[in-house]
């Protein structure tokens, strides 16, 4: 218990020290993106020892075709630790990163950005090593004080805002009518309006996941069967 206070401790320094240099505004032109990448991460036991592999899937932002994968994999040495999953998924998101021949202008995380306890979810803590802007696309919701979100409305493209302390942290955004939505907040180098446009610009029929978002999921099954 006192590794894990003490590694806390250190976690939350460490973010505290960059949530000033987050800026929720864009840096690009979003006429000028070319290549967007989906990131994901799987887990899995192996006598006693804890093992990760991260995919990392790039597609063309305008055909959606799939222009480059690449994955990392190893033993996971940091403990899970609730509100801290950064740490443990940085070592083998920067190591399949280094791996891109290409380079992606943005980013997507299966995982939040922004909406997150202390503003420094996977996509916005990753953002500072990528050196890209970065999107956070959460399957699932993230409560935070207590405070749950609104259900946006039964269309395509209906959301409603997470409002947590008077600050906006995200979105819960329906991509698909009569199914679930999904919760995107920024990462960094980016505001909440272009976060929308390029996730729904990149949802399709088969998922209500942006779809680079989707094929690393998918490549995170793949190889975690063949390790």
């Amino acid at each position: 218990m006192m590794k894990e206070a003490k590694l806390i401790e250190e976690f939350t320094t460490e973010q505290r020290a960059l949530l000033p240099k987050v800026q929720l505004k864009n840096t690009f032109q979003i006429d000028k993106i070319q290549l967007v990448a989906g990131v994901d991460l799987a887990y899995w036991d192996v006598e006693g020892k804890t093992y990760g592999t991260c995919c990392i899937v790039v597609i063309d932002f305008s055909t959606h075709e799939v222009v480059e994968k690449v994955h990392s994999y190893g033993e996971i040495t940091v403990p899970y630790i609730s509100g801290y999953l950064a740490f443990r998924e940085l070592p083998l998101i920067k190591a399949a990163a280094k791996k891109l021949t290409l380079q992606p202008d943005l980013f997507l995380f299966d995982g939040n950005g922004y909406l997150h306890y202390r503003n420094m979810g996977i996509a916005t803590h990753a953002s500072f090593y990528l050196n890209k802007p970065t999107i956070g696309v959460a399957k699932s919701y993230l409560k935070i004080d207590d405070i749950d979100f609104t259900m946006p409305e039964n269309r395509e493209g209906a959301y409603t805002d997470i409002v947590i302390n008077n600050k906006i942290y995200g979105r819960a955004l329906r991509t698909t009518k009569n199914v679930k939505p999904i919760f995107i907040s920024c990462g960094n180098w980016i505001d909440l309006e272009t976060t929308t446009d390029i996730v729904m610009s990149l949802v399709n029929k088969e998922s209500r996941l942006p779809i680079p978002v989707r094929l690393a999921d998918l490549e995170t099954h793949v190889k975690r069967r063949e390790y």
